[in-house]
């Protein structure tokens, strides 16, 4: 079963993608997405993307780290098993850096990679709808996510009047996948309804 998803619009070059994106925002369109086969300066900026969450995920991870890190030492030198060795201190910071150090780092890059799957929705299972896989290429493409009250034609002659070169209605499927990309279908194969 397959429901309707989102406009494609496909552009020439990375500076029609940034001021279509701009006008696309501008207008009111709130679910925009781009893609490009290279880091585009300004484009974050023209679809309105100002928040990221995942510095301070990473922060807050390191900052736990460091806490069990140090916490865990403290506690198993100095409360649980207090063995005084060559009359050193029982709380002997410079020791517990190094274990502390390792704690921050693998808290905070764990933390980073679960916000930055969780942020793209990346799952087992859960197939996600590549849009044009030309875009990793030769293509830049601003995607349009419908919902129930977009008005599918308007906003394709909105996209046209943009400059696209084209314009794709991509359908979404739903329910569970438990096939893989590369036998699933072929690279750069169409599936969607060209608009013109």
């Amino acid at each position: 079963m397959s429901t309707l998803n989102g406009l494609l619009a496909e552009f020439e070059s990375a500076s029609d993608l940034v001021a279509a994106a701009k006008k696309t925002h501008g207008s009111g369109y709130s679910d925009i997405e781009t893609y490009s086969p290279f880091p585009v300066h300004g484009l974050g900026a023209a679809i309105g993307f100002t928040k990221n969450r995942v510095p301070l995920v990473v922060l807050l991870g390191g900052i736990v780290g460091a806490c069990t890190g140090y916490g865990l030492q403290y506690w198993v030198s100095a409360i649980t098993y207090p063995i005084n060795v060559g009359g050193r201190p029982l709380n002997s910071w410079p020791s517990f850096v190094i274990i502390t150090f390792e704690l921050t780092v693998l808290f905070a890059s764990v933390g980073m990679v679960l916000t930055f799957c969780y942020l793209c929705q990346v799952a087992p299972f859960v197939k996600k709808d590549h849009f044009n896989p030309r875009s990793t290429d030769d293509t830049f493409v601003l995607a349009l996510e419908c919902n129930d009250k977009t008005n599918e034609q308007e906003a394709i002659a909105f996209l046209n009047s943009l400059g696209a070169k084209e314009v794709n209605v991509q359908y979404k499927e739903t329910g569970w996948w438990l096939g893989r990309y590369d036998k699933d279908t072929k690279r750069f194969e169409r599936k969607t309804e060209a608009v013109h």
